[in-house]
């Protein structure tokens, strides 16, 4: 089992939005297969609280554009890390920090990194995994 192509689309376009909020090492991973409760996690980071919180203003406005809300918001007031729940797609935007310490990618290395087609740019590059249609 893999991703269904709605949760790519989904995430797809939230990359784009934090992407469009200089967000960093942005990385999609299709945790179907690991998780029951969802399709694809997209990871996200930025250097400051700032940062976190204006990337995730992006991806919530981006997703409402195609009446997508998140079923549940965790850390917003912290701004260290905001845990967005679409369901089917679990978007975590973290300060650097917080990032490296709980390393998510580390503890989900086995799932397939999703290809978040974002072009040139460098923070859509993943460090592991195969890629995912």
């Amino acid at each position: 089992m893999t991703a269904t192509d709605s949760s790519i689309a989904t995430a797809r376009h939230a990359a784009r939005a934090a992407s469009e909020k200089l967000a960093e090492d942005i990385v999609a991973l299709d945790v179907s297969e690991r998780l029951a409760l969802a399709d694809v996690f997209l990871i996200a980071s930025a250097p400051s609280e700032r940062q976190v919180n204006a990337i995730v203003d992006g991806i919530e406005d981006e997703l409402a554009k195609f009446d997508l809300k998140p079923a549940r918001r965790e850390g917003r007031s912290g701004g260290r890390w905001v845990l967005l729940d679409y369901s089917d797609v679990v978007i975590h935007v973290q300060h650097e920090e917080d990032r490296v310490f709980y390393a998510l990618e580390r503890l989900w290395k086995d799932c397939p990194v999703v290809d978040l087609q974002l072009g040139d740019d460098a923070s859509a590059k993943a460090t592991a995994g195969t890629e995912t249609e």
